[in-house]
C-alpha cells in the first residue's frame, strides 16, 4: 500500500508542475530558462535542507551524472515545450513519450507483456498519436517535439531510479549536480531573461515541492514498480493536469484532447488489468494501482479491498467484494460477499 500512496502523490506532483509551469509562462511572467534555472536551483536547496535535518547536518548527497543529465534535459526542454501548449496537452505528449521510452527498455530488459497488456499500450499511444496528428486543433511541432524530448529524458530518469536505496539523498545529489548545467543555461540565454516575482515564486514552489518532494516520492515508489508499471501508471497525469489547466488556468477541453484523453486512459485501464491477471489477483499493491488508474476513469469509486471483514458497513463490503471479484475471479470461489 505504500508504494500506491507514493505513487498517487508523485502523480499528482507530475500533474501540478505542468499547471504551474504553463501558468508563469503562459503569462509571460518568465522566461522558460529562467523558470528551468530557479526551478532546478530551489529544488537542490530544499533537498539539501531536507537532506540536513535527516542526516542532523552530516549532509551526503549521492546521485549520478547520467541521472542528472537526463533530469537537467527533461527541465530545460519541459519548460521550453510549454511556451506553445497548454497544461492537459503537454502532458499528454510528456507521458506518452515517457511510456514510450519506458516500454521499450522493458522489452529490452525481457520484461514480455500479455496481449492485454500490448492492446492497452497500443491504444493508449494511438491516442497520443490521435493528440499530435495534423489538424486545426493540434498542438505545434515544435513544442510537441520538445515535450517528446522531454518524455524521454524522464524515461530515463525513471529507470535509472528503480532500486534506488536511498531515494532522498540520490534525488538531492541529481539535483545539486544539475546546478552548473543550469548556471551554463542561464547565461546563455541571459539577454533574453524576462523574470517577475509570480514568476520566480511559480519557478521556486515547482522546484521544492512540486519537483524536490515530488521525485523523492517517484523514486521511492520506483522501487516497488516494473518499468513497464511504471510507464504506465503515469499516464494519469495528463488527465490531472487537464483538470487543473481548466480550474486554475482557465482552459478549455477540445475535443481532440477529451477523445486523446478517454483512449490514453482505457489503455491504461486495459494494461493494468492484464497485468494484475499476470501477477495475481491477490496482490495488495497491483490492484491498488489499477485501482487508482480506474478511478482517475470516473468510472467507481476507489474502495479499500480489505473490506468484508465486519469492520466495514455490509454495502462496502459488498463493493468490495464485487471489485475483487473483477479483478481476479478466483475471488468468488473463496469468499462470499457479506450479507
Amino acid at each position: 500500500m505504500q508504494t500506491a500512496t507514493h505513487t498517487g502523490l508523485a502523480l499528482v506532483a507530475f500533474a501540478a508542475n505542468s499547471v504551474l509551469c504553463r501558468r508563469a509562462l503562459g503569462e509571460a511572467a518568465i522566461d522558460p530558462a529562467s523558470f528551468s534555472v530557479i526551478r532546478l536551483a530551489s529544488g537542490a536547496v530544499a533537498l539539501m535542507l531536507i537532506l540536513g535535518i535527516r542526516e542532523r547536518g552530516r549532509v551526503r548527497p549521492s546521485g549520478n551524472w547520467v541521472s542528472t543529465a537526463s533530469l537537467f534535459l527533461y527541465a530545460a526542454a519541459f519548460s521550453f515545450a510549454y511556451l506553445d501548449l497548454s497544461a492537459g496537452t503537454g502532458a499528454l505528449i510528456l507521458f506518452g513519450a515517457v511510456q514510450a521510452s519506458m516500454a521499450f527498455a522493458a522489452l529490452w530488459e525481457g520484461d514480455r507483456p500479455e496481449s492485454r497488456e500490448w492492446a492497452g499500450m497500443l491504444l493508449a499511444l494511438g491516442g497520443l498519436g490521435y493528440l499530435v496528428s495534423p489538424g486545426l486543433a493540434a498542438p505545434t511541432l515544435s513544442g510537441s517535439l520538445l515535450m517528446v524530448i522531454a518524455g524521454g529524458a524522464w524515461g530515463v530518469y525513471s529507470l535509472r531510479g528503480r532500486g534506488i536505496a536511498d531515494p532522498l539523498g540520490d534525488t538531492a545529489g541529481n539535483f545539486v549536480r544539475t546546478l552548473p548545467l543550469a548556471a551554463g543555461l542561464g547565461l546563455v540565454t541571459l539577454q533574453n531573461s524576462r523574470v517577475s516575482a509570480e514568476g520566480v515564486l511559480l519557478a521556486v514552489v515547482s522546484g521544492a515541492l512540486t519537483s524536490g518532494v515530488g521525485y523523492v516520492l517517484w523514486y521511492a515508489a520506483l522501487r516497488g514498480l516494473s518499468a513497464t508499471r511504471a510507464a504506465v501508471v503515469q499516464l494519469t497525469v495528463p488527465v490531472l493536469a487537464a483538470g487543473g489547466g481548466v480550474a486554475f488556468l482557465s482552459e478549455g477541453f477540445s475535443t481532440r484532447l477529451v477523445l486523446a484523453a478517454v483512449l490514453i486512459l482505457g489503455g491504461v485501464g486495459i494494461a493494468l488489468r492484464g497485468r494484475v491477471r499476470r501477477r495475481g489477483g491477490d496482490n495488495p499493491q497491483w490492484r491498488a494501482s489499477y485501482m487508482f488508474a480506474r478511478s482517475a476513469r470516473w468510472d467507481f469509486a476507489t474502495i479499500d479491498v480489505g473490506a468484508g471483514d465486519g469492520a466495514f458497513p455490509p454495502c462496502v463490503a459488498n463493493a468490495s467484494f464485487r471489485l475483487n471479484r473483477f479483478l481476479d475471479p478466483a475471488v468468488g470461489a473463496r469468499r462470499t460477499p457479506a450479507e
